[in-house]
């Protein structure tokens, strides 16, 4: 009689988890958000000697998420819990992925946002990047370059994080290639902006890619497409929208992408802003971005995202 086959171990996928990075004197390491607090992962790992992935890169290179899920239940059911569960309030954050291989950004990707700018709708997903100097954390500073701009201004966007490589991806199988999603900060210096006809200087300042609090998997998220967008200065609301105006999809993003570079798992991807931005005002109403200012980005179920200018 043949013997029995084995079954087959796989790990455990990151389903219904929100992630973090804490920043610490050594750098980012994992979190995950939980109803009492994020728990501090190399903390709960350490006091109740369970091996787990530490750092958001091992989760995303693909590390098996049961024993995060095991330090949960023991931190949330022992007394000791309480030792390595954070308050969000007081939580220091760092970028929600610190190392992402690449980071890529979608242009005038909302209609209202076209519009108001004066932009045709565009054929195809207008991209351009920015570089890791650029990523800072929630409630984070970010230090206005005045010597080089004053025309500083805010876009909120949905965050795709990708999970696994994709190359020519079609569109219908698209999503299932997402890790997560998180909130996002395209900042941009409108001068440097339109000093030329590359827009790139514009978007690679440092600090200029806030991203997080939080990392959402990607199956709390069914429907990316109807998530409301909105932007705060100062606690006067800017923005207010929602990803059903976006020109191209997250799908068609990752898909159109995929047919030209190869996605890795950490890239991601910052989908576009709507309407509502200070470039989109008249020019006479348009009053930049200055050091004071607290600006606060936030896309539905993902969580707000704030930084303070200097």
């Amino acid at each position: 009689m043949a013997a029995a086959a084995k079954k087959k171990n796989y790990p455990s996928k990151p389903t219904g988890m929100t992630f973090a990075s804490l920043l610490g004197k050594g750098g980012c390491t994992l979190g995950v958000k939980t109803d009492a607090g994020i728990l501090d992962v190399a903390a709960a790992a350490k006091l109740f000697r369970v091996k787990a992935p530490l750092t958001m890169d091992e989760v995303l290179a693909g590390a098996d998420c049961a024993p995060l899920r095991k330090l949960v239940e023991k931190a949330l059911a022992d007394k000791r819990g309480k030792k390595v569960l954070v308050p969000e309030s007081r939580a220091k954050f760092g970028p929600a992925i610190p190392n992402p291989p690449k980071i890529i950004c979608v242009g005038l990707n909302y209609r209202m946002h076209a519009a108001e700018t004066g932009n045709p709708i565009p054929p195809v997903p207008m991209l351009f990047n920015k570089f890791e100097n650029t990523l800072t954390g929630h409630r984070s500073k970010v230090k206005l370059p005045s010597k080089v701009d004053e025309k500083f201004d805010y876009e909120v966007e949905l965050v795709i994080v990708m999970g696994r490589k994709a190359f020519e991806v079609p569109e219908n199988k698209a999503l299932s290639y997402v890790f997560g999603y998180a909130t996002g900060n395209d900042l941009s210096a409108r001068g440097l902006q339109r000093a030329s006809s590359q827009i790139m200087l514009g978007k690679v300042l440092d600090g200029f890619a806030p991203l997080g609090p939080y990392v959402v998997s990607a199956d709390q998220i069914p429907d990316p497409q109807n998530l409301k967008v909105t932007t705060h200065v100062n606690g006067e609301r800017r923005q207010n929208s929602n990803t059903s105006d976006m020109i191209f999809s997250c799908a068609q993003i990752i898909s159109y992408c995929s047919q030209h570079f190869t996605l890795k798992p950490g890239d991601i991807i910052y989908s576009g802003t709507p309407g509502g931005v200070i470039l989109g005002l008249p020019p006479e109403k348009r009053v930049w971005l200055k050091p004071g200012d607290k600006v606060v980005t936030e896309v539905e179920k993902l969580g707000v995202l704030e930084v303070t200018l200097t």
